[in-house]
């Protein structure tokens, strides 16, 4: 009798343990916890999809700013988050408008050199250098040409000496030519190794191994 009262009592703790433990779930509190959880979950992956379009470099934009939009446009949507500074001379023929946030210049709105950018005008150029910028295949400032070249396909470097000599690159699969990258090897005149060009124009497919995505433009 003894060893069936023991067995008896421990029945009816197991039972009474199960018991709490599923009413605890099915009870209302219970449903309105889980409730919340999946909210502030849902809310935290709408949070974190709005943070990276931020950070979006598309054929289109760069963050918030968008080509085809006017500055004064920009301005509203940024609203007192971030600071302008006029940068004058930033590259041969034009200046640039810094969008600064938390202290860090995030992209620049490139325009002619000698004018000024008013509220009316609408962005026609973009660029940026801040590495928390890619494209939509994680591709942007900072990132190797041999690491682009990886998703994007083979790199084709370019500059023409009647256009300042400015330096870019294309990748074979890039998805849009709207996108325009800027290559640097650290220590060279060029990212790209070149041979003879013609009529002023130099292209090829080799580069230094230390080439990298230096800026990423955006053009209307």
């Amino acid at each position: 009798m003894l060893n069936v009262k023991i067995l008896s009592g421990s029945m009816i703790a197991a039972l009474a343990a199960i018991g709490c433990w599923t009413g605890f779930i099915s009870s209302p509190n219970a449903a309105a916890a889980r409730a919340g959880a999946n909210q502030l979950g849902e809310a935290a992956n709408a949070a974190q999809k709005v943070a990276a379009a931020s950070l979006t470099i598309s054929d289109r934009a760069i963050g918030e700013a968008k080509v085809g939009m006017t500055f004064g446009q920009l301005k509203k949507v940024l609203g007192a988050t971030a600071q302008f500074k006029v940068e004058s001379g930033l590259m041969v023929d034009f200046d640039a408008v810094a969008v600064i946030r938390s202290g860090k210049v995030q992209y620049r709105i490139i325009y002619a050199a000698g004018t000024k950018l008013k509220d009316t005008d609408v962005i026609e150029l973009l660029m940026t250098d801040n590495p928390n910028y890619k494209t939509a295949r994680g591709v942007g400032p900072g990132m190797t040409l041999k690491q682009a070249e990886a998703i994007y396909g083979k790199a084709t470097l370019s500059y023409n000496v009647d256009n300042e000599m400015r330096e870019n690159v294309v990748f074979a699969k890039q998805p849009t030519r709207k996108i325009m990258f800027v290559p640097l090897a650290d220590g060279k005149q060029f990212a790209g190794v070149y041979g003879a060009g013609k009529d002023g124009f130099y292209q090829t497919n080799k580069y230094h191994p230390n080439a990298v995505i230096r800026s990423a433009m955006v053009r209307k």
